[in-house]
């Protein structure tokens, strides 16, 4: 049966797109490991990865107790110094959701976090790329997944209902800590936050060497929506 041609133009160009992203991909994690190899950048102030955590609980408390200091910066200067490179400290695999400020949560301003998001907080091989890239060339000091209560990725994906479009692509990378909650979806939004983290550490040996290595620390949490507070695992 032959298709119009509005499909298969429509399929030439998704399959054009998805190669384009595989090659991308692939192009920034060599670039990662190669630059890694020879002279990746320092991130701001020196931080050691427990610094560099304790800043973002600090930034978290300041959040929490309707305290920003971010605010006071020059945003000016901060625009004007970050034209030509950015060195943030800390990286963020967070959920796309619109109720997570990543930036403000932690009380940081530009430059100063390395933000990846999607709904569901998952490590796709596009983010983990792109957070490689965050810890050989920026040389961030931790890198934490950020989950968040309420989660309608979460709770789609314990549901399992048939949706439009592409939305179930979601379901499987989340199927593992649905399957460790017990339908609780507090639980299963806390194990995802500790699954991804775990892929994130075995997948990549960007981020594993540096682990291993003592410059990067990895961790997750859970952002309450409620109370603006963080809960590192």
């Amino acid at each position: 049966m032959t298709q119009p041609n509005g499909i298969v133009q429509d399929f030439g160009r998704r399959r054009f797109l998805r190669n384009a992203v595989s090659s991308a991909v692939l192009g920034v994690a060599a670039q990662a490991m190669e630059l890694t190899a020879t002279q990746p950048l320092n991130a701001q102030n020196n931080m050691t990865p427990d610094a560099a955590l304790q800043e973002l609980i600090a930034g978290n408390q300041r959040f929490a107790a309707n305290q920003l200091k971010s605010i006071e910066h020059d945003l000016t200067i901060l625009k004007e110094h970050t034209v030509e490179k950015q060195e943030p400290f800390a990286g963020v695999l967070s959920c796309a959701d619109s109720r997570v400020p990543v930036e403000l949560v932690f009380d940081q301003t530009i430059g100063h976090l390395f933000v990846t998001r999607v709904a569901g907080n998952i490590a796709t091989p596009e983010l983990i790329a792109s957070l490689e890239f965050g810890v050989a060339v920026l040389g961030i000091k931790v890198l934490a997944v950020l989950g968040h209560s309420s989660c309608g990725a979460v709770k789609a994906a314990m549901k399992s209902d048939a949706v439009p479009g592409q939305i179930s692509s979601l379901y499987l990378p989340l199927q593992r800590a649905v399957e460790e909650s017990g339908g609780d979806v507090d639980k299963a939004i806390e194990a995802n936050a500790r699954i991804q983290a775990q892929l994130l550490r075995a997948s990549s040996p960007v981020i594993r060497d540096a682990v291993k290595g003592g410059t990067l620390k990895v961790v997750s949490g859970v952002y309450d929506l409620a109370t603006g507070k963080v809960t590192f695992n």
